[in-house]
């Protein structure tokens, strides 16, 4: 049932104007992806691309917090029917938008019954179909919730740090989404230097390509552990925002900018079409 349901959402995704979907996951928790995805989102805006953020870590939603805004509807909401998808749609900047989740444990058990969330997104919502990035950010581990959505984008970023669990974590969620997937991207996050995080990327490059030999491991940057980052988060703001000259901020925008270029050199022509005329007549009817 996951497999048909993720195929149908993977078709649907395609099929959608020039948008691009990108999962950002880990093996487990506390290895810094929801900072990483509300961060990279940032730096894709500031890139000039319009980018939407998913909260799609069921029950454990916390972006709404490292954005440092407030929401008064969320996902749970838009799956009671209470609001449209469009509603709990926030805009943080001009074309930035997020897609709050919600923490409590209520919406896991609509989530247990609904694994069509992002499908039912992408029927109702209006301001999604004019993004040129939407990133997922998943909840931790291999449950069935997140292989759907895993399997369902085109695209999915794997996030560890230099801990034994948390990169055998990551292999063996890289190991599963290969049978769907020919490249994955990685981040190694808080490491001691950057040739600590290029030690750990090359040993699992090794490891995937004895064992996965079809799969491509694309390696967009390692962010060194660093205070600042800690200290954004305790304030709600974006360290790439507050602080765009720290060495994680930098480091972030250099991902941002190899994701953008990996992800985009194949439809060059278009993206620079999309900044013309189509592009405002695709947002004006989306608006309607």
């Amino acid at each position: 049932m996951i497999e048909n349901q993720a195929k149908q959402l993977e078709t649907m995704m395609r099929n959608k104007a020039n948008t691009k979907y990108v999962a950002i996951t880990s093996g487990k928790g506390g290895v810094g992806k929801s900072t990483l995805s509300a961060n990279l989102a940032y730096k894709l805006n500031k890139l000039g691309f319009k980018v939407g953020v998913f909260d799609a870590d069921i029950g454990l939603a916390n972006l709404d917090l490292i954005f440092g805004i407030k929401t008064d509807k969320n996902i749970l909401h838009a799956m009671k029917g209470e609001v449209s998808i469009d509603e709990v749609v926030c805009e943080i900047e001009p074309n930035l938008y997020l897609i709050p989740g919600d923490s409590g444990e209520e919406i896991l058990k609509y989530a247990g019954n609904n694994l069509n969330i992002v499908e039912n997104f992408i029927h109702e919502s209006n301001i999604l179909d004019t993004l040129d990035f939407l990133l997922i950010d998943t909840g931790a581990g291999i449950g069935p919730l997140n292989q759907s959505t895993l399997q369902a984008c085109e695209h999915i970023i794997v996030v560890t740090m230099p801990d034994p669990s948390a990169i055998t974590d990551a292999y063996a969620t890289i190991k599963l989404n290969a049978h769907t997937k020919k490249q994955i991207f990685m981040v190694i996050n808080m490491c001691k230097s950057q040739k600590e995080a290029l030690a750990v990327f090359d040993r699992m490059e090794s490891i995937t390509k004895k064992h996965i030999p079809h799969l491509t491991l694309k390696f967009l940057g390692g962010l060194e552990l660093n205070a600042a980052v800690n200290k954004a988060t305790r304030n709600r703001a974006l360290i790439t925002k507050v602080e765009p000259f720290n060495s994680v901020s930098v480091g972030i925008g250099d991902i941002a900018a190899l994701l953008a270029h990996e992800i985009t050199d194949m439809e060059h022509n278009m993206l620079l079409e999309s900044k013309g005329f189509k592009s405002f007549f695709k947002r004006m009817l989306g608006y309607l």
